[in-house]
């Protein structure tokens, strides 16, 4: 068999054994999910997930803030530059079955001992006592991706890049949330002491009615004290509910990277308003938007891919090399051509035989990981779904508790005016004013909570089916 022919058959051989695959790419993992969510409309496909995020959220100052956060939060910046490190090495991967070159030149002199047989032999045969050598020679070296070692890191360069990706709209879609639910809870509290500081005014009528009472001999002291125990407690709640606004505004800024300081703003909790027809869409399309389940996805192309190497690196490996160049024991002659081209090729075949059971082990490993990722992935489709369907039924059920809550609170400010004008005028004691001035108060404060717990599960519900991305 002449030369060429061996060429040729060691090509087919490795073409043939190219085709070969070690590992397979794994079935869709994902579990069966429901055709619509619990609580969700069976018949609506579209969702508000579609919707920019300024389009959702449109107070200014809110959308500034959301802004701020995204441009300057330092987790987001830290995602970037995951991003940017995950595409570096994408980059870099695609060279992964380019062959490796170098340039190599050398020049120089050996001085053997003039007792020892290399100096015998050269001041006997070359007539000197030094050897010179003088080399500038390309080098080429390829490893055959026989079974696909090279291909699966490609592809767990690309699937760690693309998941990187979506970690960072994964913490986009957090920040977004984060920062709204924040703020409406800012407006919470804001509407909470303005119905402390209404209160207040209240109770100072109170009191001072009952004061005139106690002067004019018609009332005890009791009443008094009682009176000016329920202003008491109403002004308690003002540093609170200060405290509160403060620590809020200093956390919506650390979450924009900026120091603590004063918020401004000039919009009312009653203010904030979203469509009145929230649709989740289908499970199956959130799936597809949710990043943090294509996160996961990727996750399981990357364990898949690291289980095909681990299997690759137990079967021989082939790696063909080649130099050539110019080579001399003179200086003159080192670039006489062509007498001094030189070239050499070969080929080599690497069976790890002692690692074996080390490589097994790996092997193994890698298998067990990638199952576990199977698991990991399937929770987190699973753990989606229960997430928009708890906000589908918080939204549903805060609209009816605020719905009652608005009616008791009307009942209970009529039946304080009430009380205030029978006392008054004789027809009440100031145990009914106190107490009807009090379930106001905490009903009042009741209602703009379950206000702000409704936008705040609308923002969840937002976030859940993967909206702000």
């Amino acid at each position: 068999m002449n030369h060429h022919k061996k060429i040729y058959l060691l090509l087919f051989f490795m073409a043939l054994a190219g085709a070969c695959r070690v590992s397979k790419d794994l079935p869709d993992q994902r579990p069966e999910t429901p055709s619509a969510f619990r609580n969700g409309n069976d018949t609506d496909t579209s969702s508000i997930a579609g919707i920019p995020w300024k389009s959702f959220f449109t107070d200014k100052v809110l959308q500034e803030l959301i802004d701020s956060t995204l441009a300057r939060n330092f987790d987001m910046q830290s995602a970037l530059k995951n991003l940017e490190q995950s595409q570096l090495v994408l980059q870099q991967s695609k060279w992964n079955n380019v062959p490796v070159v170098g340039l190599n030149v050398t020049a120089s002199t050996t001085n053997p001992s003039n007792n020892s047989l290399n100096g015998l032999t050269l001041g006997q045969f070359l007539g000197t006592d030094h050897l010179e050598d003088y080399s500038a020679n390309l080098s080429v070296s390829w490893e055959a991706d026989i079974w696909g070692k090279i291909r699966n890191t490609n592809r767990l360069a690309l699937a760690s890049y693309l998941q990187s990706q979506e970690a960072r709209k994964v913490l986009q879609t957090g920040l977004i949330a984060a920062v709204s639910q924040g703020y409406f809870n800012l407006l919470m509290l804001d509407a909470q002491l303005n119905i402390v500081e209404k209160n207040l005014t209240l109770n100072d009528s109170t009191v001072l009615i009952v004061q005139l009472q106690y002067e004019a001999g018609q009332v005890t002291y009791l009443a008094v004290q009682q009176a000016i125990a329920q202003r008491q407690l109403s002004a308690g709640l003002l540093p609170q509910l200060e405290q509160a606004i403060i620590i809020q505004e200093n956390a919506i800024r650390f979450l924009s990277g900026q120091l603590p300081d004063k918020i401004d703003r000039n919009s009312l909790l009653e203010d904030i308003t979203f469509p009145s027809i929230l649709s989740a869409g289908i499970p199956s399309e959130m799936i597809s938007r949710r990043p943090d389940v294509k996160s996961s996805e990727f996750e399981l192309m990357i364990a898949n891919s690291r289980v095909g190497i681990a299997k690759a690196q137990m079967y021989p490996s082939l790696r063909i090399t080649a130099s050539g160049g110019v080579n001399s024991l003179r200086a003159s002659d080192w670039f006489n051509i062509p007498g001094s081209i030189f070239g050499v090729v070969g080929g080599g075949v690497l069976q790890p035989l002692l690692q074996h059971k080390e490589l097994s082990t790996q092997y193994r490993v890698a298998q067990l990981e990638r199952e576990k990722t199977v698991l990991l992935f399937r929770q987190t489709v699973l753990k989606a779904v229960g997430e928009v369907s708890d906000a589908l039924a918080s939204i549903e059920k805060l609209k009816v508790r605020e719905s009652v809550t608005a009616e008791r609170v009307k009942t209970l400010q009529e039946a304080t005016i009430n009380a205030n004008a029978l006392f008054q005028n004789g027809m009440a004691n100031y145990l009914e004013v106190i107490t009807a001035q009090s379930n106001v108060l905490q009903c009042e404060l009741d209602l703009a909570a379950i206000k702000c717990a409704e936008l705040t599960a609308i923002s969840d519900l937002y976030r859940s089916l993967g909206g702000g991305i």
